[in-house]
C-alpha cells in the first residue's frame, strides 16, 4: 500500500467519522431501518427462491411482523406494566426480608452488612421502580409537552418502517453496489472479512435474540405454572440478560426464589423455582442454542461479560445491545490478524 493509498483511507475514515458525528441527531431511523433490512434480508430472500418478486417477499415480510407485533403490543405491554407496579408496591417488604434473613447469615460467619439505610433504600427503590411502571403514561406526558418532541418521535416512527422497506427491498442491489466500489486488489479481502463477519452477526443477532425470546417465554410459563407472582416480569427480565453466560439464570432464580419465599414461605416453592430454570437451561443447551445459534460465535464466556460491560461503560445502554455484535466482527478480524502474522516476516524471525 503506497503512501498516497494510505492518507486516502484514512482522509475518508476521517470525513466519514466527521460527518457520522454531525448528522447523529437524525440517523436513529436510518440506523434502526437498516438493522430491521438486515434481519429480514434472509426471510425475503428465502421467499424469492419460489419465484416472488423482490417487492412482493417484503410486503409479506411486513404483513407477518406486522400481525405477530400487533397483539404483544395490545395485550402483552397493559399486563408487564401491572406487574411492575404491583412488583413496585411489594419491593419494600422483599428488601426487608432479604436483608433480615442475610444479614444473620452473614453475621454467622463474621460478616457485617454496612448500614445503608435500609428503610430508605427500600422506600427510594420502591419509588423508582413505580415510576418504571408508569413510564408508558409518563412518556407519553413528557412527549406531549413539547410539540417538537412529538413531531420528531412520530417522525421516526413513521420513516423506520419506511425506510426499512426500501432498504429491505434494494439490500442486495446496494450490497452489490459498495461491493463494485471496493479497490480491485482488496475485494476478495474485504469479501471474505464481511461474509465471515455476515455469518457472526446472523448467529447472534438471528438466533440469541430468537433463544432470549424463547428463554423469556419458557421462565414465564414455568413460573406461572408453579405460582411465582410476578412470573411474566420476571420470566422477561431473566430472557432479556440471558444473552450474558448465566447472568438470566442467577438473576432468575434470585428474584423467583425471594418472591416465592416471601409470600409462600414454603422452600418446596424454592425447589419448583429451580426445576423450571433448570428445565428451560437443558432446553435451551440441548436444542436451542444449537440449533439456533450453533458454534458459529465460538466467543468465550468472558469475552462476552467484558464485551457487555464495556459496551455499557462506554456508551450506556446502546453500548450493551451492540456489545456481542461488535465482539463478533472484531473476533473475525483479530482471528485473520493472527493469521496474518503467524505467515508474516516478524514472527518468523
Amino acid at each position: 500500500m503506497t503512501a498516497n493509498t494510505r492518507w486516502f483511507w484514512l482522509a475518508l475514515f476521517s470525513i466519514t467519522s466527521l460527518l457520522l458525528y454531525l448528522l447523529a441527531p437524525i440517523l436513529l431511523p436510518f440506523v434502526a431501518g437498516a438493522l430491521l433490512a438486515y434481519l429480514g434480508d434472509p426471510l425475503v430472500d428465502r421467499l424469492e427462491t419460489y419465484k416472488i418478486s423482490r417487492t412482493n417477499s417484503v410486503l409479506i415480510v411486513f404483513i407477518v411482523v406486522f400481525s405477530i407485533m400487533l397483539p404483544f403490543f395490545v395485550l402483552l405491554i397493559p399486563l408487564l406494566e401491572d406487574q411492575i407496579v404491583g412488583f413496585a408496591k411489594k419491593l419494600p417488604g422483599y428488601l426487608k426480608w432479604f436483608g433480615g434473613s442475610l444479614e444473620p447469615f452473614l453475621q454467622g460467619f463474621g460478616i457485617n452488612l454496612p448500614d445503608v439505610g435500609g428503610e430508605n433504600l427500600a422506600n427510594t427503590l420502591s419509588g423508582e421502580w413505580t415510576k418504571a411502571g408508569g413510564i408508558i403514561k409518563s412518556l407519553v406526558g413528557t412527549i406531549s409537552k413539547s410539540s417538537l418532541t412529538l413531531l420528531g418521535w412520530a417522525a421516526n416512527l413513521v420513516l423506520i418502517p419506511v425506510i426499512t422497506f426500501y432498504l429491505l427491498r434494494d439490500w442486495d442491489r446496494l450490497v452489490q453496489y459498495i461491493r463494485e466500489l471496493l479497490p480491485r486488489n482488496l475485494e476478495p479481502k474485504v469479501v471474505k472479512l464481511a461474509k465471515e463477519s455476515d455469518e457472526m452477526l446472523g448467529a447472534f443477532m438471528r438466533g440469541q435474540v430468537m433463544v432470549m425470546l424463547a428463554l423469556g417465554t419458557i421462565y414465564s410459563v414455568g413460573l406461572g405454572i408453579v405460582g411465582v407472582d410476578f412470573a411474566l416480569l420476571i420470566g422477561i427480565i431473566s430472557g432479556i440478560i440471558s444473552f450474558i453466560p448465566y447472568m438470566g439464570l442467577i438473576v432468575g432464580v434470585a428474584i423467583a426464589s425471594v418472591s416465592a419465599l416471601v409470600e409462600t414461605g414454603s422452600m418446596m416453592m424454592v425447589f419448583w423455582v429451580l426445576v423450571v430454570f433448570t428445565v428451560a437451561q437443558m432446553f435451551e443447551g440441548f436444542l436451542l442454542t444449537p440449533m439456533l445459534v450453533g458454534d458459529r460465535i465460538g466467543l468465550h464466556p468472558v469475552t462476552v461479560i467484558f464485551g457487555v460491560l464495556a459496551g455499557g461503560q462506554l456508551f450506556g445502554f446502546f453500548g450493551i445491545l451492540l456489545a456481542l455484535p461488535v465482539c463478533a466482527v472484531l473476533a473475525v478480524l483479530l482471528r485473520h490478524a493472527h493469521d496474518s502474522y503467524l505467515e508474516s516476516q516478524i514472527y518468523k524471525l
